[in-house]
């Protein structure tokens, strides 16, 4: 039997790296997925699953998108048990007054917004269930910051908080909510921005490697699974040892 088994699980950020790698486990495990995405790509990973996936195309800045989002996931497979809010960008590096405006406004709409709008339409929906699993990606950066990222640290550091708040709005109806707080982890983001193959990188945590999609994708399916059932607010760092130096 699957750990997922009998669940229906939304992914969001579902068309490449730990989005797409949960996306995938989440169906091996027995879950019939909703792959989101906002650029096409979704529909290649919700292929790849078959018959238990469905792909749509969701802008998670837009509350109208993502409620959706959500009203699609129940029309198909008939209800909710799983989100996994893991859209994000992570937007250019620079000095805080260097930092324009423009930038920072999507880096809060897409990696906050994005996060609140799934909460604020999944919870009704896994009411009616009588529970369900939210999980959320926010970032090692939002629990210690990054030098040159102060808005996408900003922008993380409020979904650790906006994961705890939302735990403890729905710790007695059924509704765990908790976060996974990444590292450095070698997707289609990070590979964009290197000037080097992952092996030759020096990667500033205690492994000295980047983390792989599929680690944070098997943490993600820890926390929406029912081993994870005590636990929620939780921020969970998969990031190779870098908030424990």
């Amino acid at each position: 039997m699957g750990r997922l088994d009998g669940k229906v699980a939304i992914v969001t950020g579902a068309g490449s790296g730990i989005g797409k790698a949960s996306a995938l486990l989440f169906a091996r495990e027995g879950a019939r997925v909703v792959c989101a995405d906002r650029n096409g790509s979704e529909k290649a990973t919700a292929a790849e699953i078959g018959a238990d996936a469905v792909a749509v195309q969701v802008d998670v800045a837009v509350g109208e998108q993502v409620a959706n989002l959500v009203d699609t996931a129940v029309r198909t497979f008939g209800k909710l048990d799983v989100l996994f809010n893991n859209a994000g960008i992570s937007g250019p590096s620079g000095l805080i007054h260097e930092l324009d405006e423009e930038i920072l406004d999507q880096l809060l709409a897409v990696n906050i917004k994005g996060v609140f709008f799934g909460i604020k339409y999944a919870v009704p929906r896994m009411l009616e269930n009588g529970g369900g699993s939210i999980i959320n990606t926010a970032s090692n950066a939002g629990m210690v910051g990054w030098k040159g990222k102060a808005g996408y640290s900003a922008a993380k550091g409020g979904v650790v908080l906006l994961t705890k708040s939302a735990a403890l709005d729905y710790a007695k109806s059924g509704i765990r909510v908790n976060a996974i707080c990444p590292g450095m982890t070698w997707t289609g983001m990070a590979e964009a921005q290197a000037p080097a193959p992952p092996q030759d990188i020096k990667v500033p945590n205690p492994m000295a490697r980047f983390g792989r999609p599929s680690e944070l994708a098997a943490a993600a399916l820890f926390l929406a699974s029912d081993e994870s059932s005590y636990m929620t607010g939780v921020a969970m760092p998969v990031d190779g040892g870098y908030v424990a130096r």
